[in-house]
């Protein structure tokens, strides 16, 4: 009985970790990435955090969690009203767990609206 209750738990855990890859939506597709700042008539919208989880997800190692991550800040960008991403950078999340084994990934960026 124990065990049962032991491995339905661990099935729980394991489940809510899962998760799906980021695809980037159509406005999504509209926002470029520029390590330029942008000229004075662009207009800063704020920063901008985007995410991609694989814990289990099955979506290949850490170039496809990235790349998650930027459709994540691409999309979210967008529906902000911005049209450019300036001064993203990526990395890993840190944890314990994390220093094992890759379980997400983390773009961060300011969005301008640019005429």
């Amino acid at each position: 009985m124990r065990i049962k209750a032991l491995l339905g738990l661990l099935t729980v855990v394991l489940l809510a970790g899962c998760s799906t890859f980021h695809k980037l939506t159509t406005a999504g597709q509209q926002i470029t990435f520029t390590d330029s700042k942008p000229a004075a008539e662009c207009q800063l919208l704020g920063e901008v955090t985007g995410t991609q989880s694989n814990w289990l997800s099955g979506n290949g190692g850490e170039g496809s969690s990235i790349r998650g991550a930027a459709n994540d800040l691409r999309n979210k960008a967008a529906a902000m009203g911005g049209n450019m991403i300036y001064g993203a950078s990526s990395s890993p999340s840190q944890n314990l767990l994390a220093s094992f084994v890759p379980l997400d990934s983390k773009m961060v960026g300011q969005v301008y609206k640019c005429p």
